[in-house]
C-alpha cells in the first residue's frame, strides 16, 4: 500500500512545489491541507483545486476563522499575552490550530508522514512538530526547504519543468504571514536593523501620523471574552474583525521589534496587531478594575510564562493546559465595559465600569464621605514593617 504524506499546504510555490518534490522523493501520496485562519488572499476552492492540478491526490481546506477566534484568540487575550511585553503571538497562536487539522487529515487518510515548508532557522519548525509529537508521535516529518535543499530557485525550476499552474514571476521583498489576529513581516532590508520601516511594509494599519478623527468606543467583555462593540453584540470573530478595522485605521498596533527566537537567534520583525493590540489593553484594563491585588499579581507571572510557551510551541504542553484552567479562573469576574480612544496610532482608555468592579469610591474618595479609617495606617505600618526593622536593628548591633 502506497504511503500517504499530509502536507500544510499554503497554495503559493514552496508548498506547491512539495507536492510533486514529496511524491518523487519519498514515493508517497501527498494529500494537501489549507486551513483558513483570517489570512485572506485566494477562495479556499481556488487553493484546493491549485492542490489537486499540482499532483495531490486529495486536497482538503478548512474556513477556520470562527475556531481560530474563539479557541486561541479569546485564551491569548484573556491572558493578556505580550511576547518578550510587545509581540501578540500573531504566527504563533495559528500554528497549533493548523497541527490540529492535520493531525486529524493524517489519521482520516491513514498517513504515515506530514511535511510542512519551514526553514530550520525560524520557530514554526518546533511549532509544528512540537504539536504533532504530542497529538500523533507516530507520524514522521518531511521538511522539504529544511532537509532536502529545496531553495527557492530550484522551487521555480522544478515548477517550470512540470509545468506546475503556479505565478513564479511575482517576488515580494519581504516575508510575510498574516492571519486574523495580524500581520508579521521579515526578510528584505529589515534584516538591516538600523533600517526603518517604510510605508509599503503595511498593509493592516493606516500612518498614524496622518491627520483624523479620533475613533471612540465601548468594548464590553464577559469573563474576560469580548462579547460586544458600543452594546452590538458580536461573535469573538466579528470583534476582533470589527477592532481590526477601526484600530487599524487609526494606526494602532505597529510594532518593530528585535525577537529573540525559540532556535537561539535574534531576528528583526514587524508586527501589525490593531484588533489584538486594543483588546489586549482594553482587557489588562478591566482586569485591573475587577481582579483582586494578590491574583492579579500572580497571575502577571503566568501570563508571561504562558506566551512563552505559546510562543515556543508547546500549546499543547501539560503546563499550558494548567495554565489555561488558571487564567480561566482569573477571568470569571472580568466583565463590563471599557471606553477607549483609538487615535494617532494609539488606543487609550478613558473609562471603565463593571458590576464586578472592585473599586470603591466611598473609599477611594478624598472629599467629604471618605469612609476610610485613616487611623488604621499606622498599625498597619508597624506591623508591616517589622521584620525590616528588627533585621535593620539586628545588624546595628552586629556591626
Amino acid at each position: 500500500m502506497t504511503e500517504r504524506v499530509v502536507l500544510a499546504y499554503s497554495g503559493g510555490l514552496d508548498t506547491s512545489v512539495a507536492i510533486g518534490w514529496i511524491a518523487e522523493e519519498t514515493g508517497a501520496e501527498v494529500v494537501a491541507v489549507a486551513i483558513d485562519c483570517g489570512q485572506g488572499g485566494e477562495d479556499l476552492e481556488v487553493v484546493r483545486q491549485r492542490a489537486l492540478d499540482c499532483g495531490a491526490v486529495e486536497a482538503v481546506v478548512a474556513d477556520a476563522k470562527e475556531e481560530f477566534a474563539g479557541e486561541y484568540c479569546v485564551p491569548a487575550l484573556q491572558a493578556n499575552a505580550l511576547y518578550m511585553d510587545r509581540y501578540p503571538l500573531v504566527s504563533a497562536l495559528s500554528r497549533p490550530l493548523i497541527v490540529k487539522h492535520l493531525a486529524e487529515a493524517a489519521r482520516y487518510h491513514n498517513a504515515t508522514m506530514v511535511s510542512h515548508g519551514c526553514t530550520g532557522k525560524g520557530n514554526d519548525q518546533v511549532r509544528f512538530e512540537a504539536g504533532l509529537a504530542a497529538l500523533f508521535p507516530e507520524l514522521k516529518v518531511v521538511a522539504p526547504v529544511r532537509d532536502s535543499g529545496m531553495t527557492r530557485d530550484k522551487a521555480i525550476a522544478f515548477a517550470e519543468e512540470k509545468g506546475l499552474p503556479i505565478d513564479v514571476s511575482k517576488k515580494s521583498p519581504y516575508s510575510i504571514d498574516q492571519n486574523l489576529f495580524g500581520r508579521a513581516v521579515e526578510t528584505g532590508f529589515l534584516e538591516d536593523i538600523w533600517n526603518g520601516p517604510t510605508e509599503d511594509v503595511y498593509a493592516y494599519t493606516d500612518n498614524p501620523a496622518e491627520p483624523r478623527d479620533p475613533d471612540e468606543l465601548v468594548v464590553t467583555f464577559t469573563a474576560g471574552v469580548p462579547t460586544a462593540i458600543d452594546g452590538k453584540e458580536l461573535s469573538p470573530l466579528q470583534v476582533i474583525e470589527e477592532m481590526n478595522r477601526r484600530a487599524g485605521a487609526q494606526g494602532v498596533g505597529r510594532i518593530d521589534m528585535v525577537e529573540d527566537r525559540l532556535v537561539g537567534i535574534k531576528s528583526r520583525e514587524v508586527y501589525e496587531a490593531p484588533g489584538a493590540i486594543a483588546l489586549i489593553t482594553a482587557h489588562q484594563e478591566l482586569e485591573a478594575v475587577t481582579v483582586e491585588r494578590d491574583l492579579a499579581r500572580f497571575k502577571r507571572g503566568v501570563d508571561q510564562r504562558w506566551g512563552e510557551l505559546v510562543y515556543d510551541g508547546l500549546w499543547f504542553s501539560p503546563l499550558k493546559q494548567a495554565l489555561d484552567g488558571f487564567i480561566a479562573q482569573a477571568n470569571q469576574h472580568v466583565t463590563g465595559d471599557i471606553r477607549m480612544v483609538l487615535h494617532g496610532g494609539r488606543a487609550v482608555v478613558t473609562g471603565r465600569r463593571s458590576d464586578a468592579s472592585l473599586y470603591d469610591y466611598d473609599l477611594a474618595t478624598y472629599d467629604t464621605g471618605d469612609t476610610y479609617d485613616q487611623s488604621m495606617a499606622r498599625g498597619f505600618i508597624d506591623v508591616w514593617s517589622m521584620p525590616a526593622k528588627i533585621a535593620n536593628l539586628r545588624d546595628r548591633r552586629q556591626s
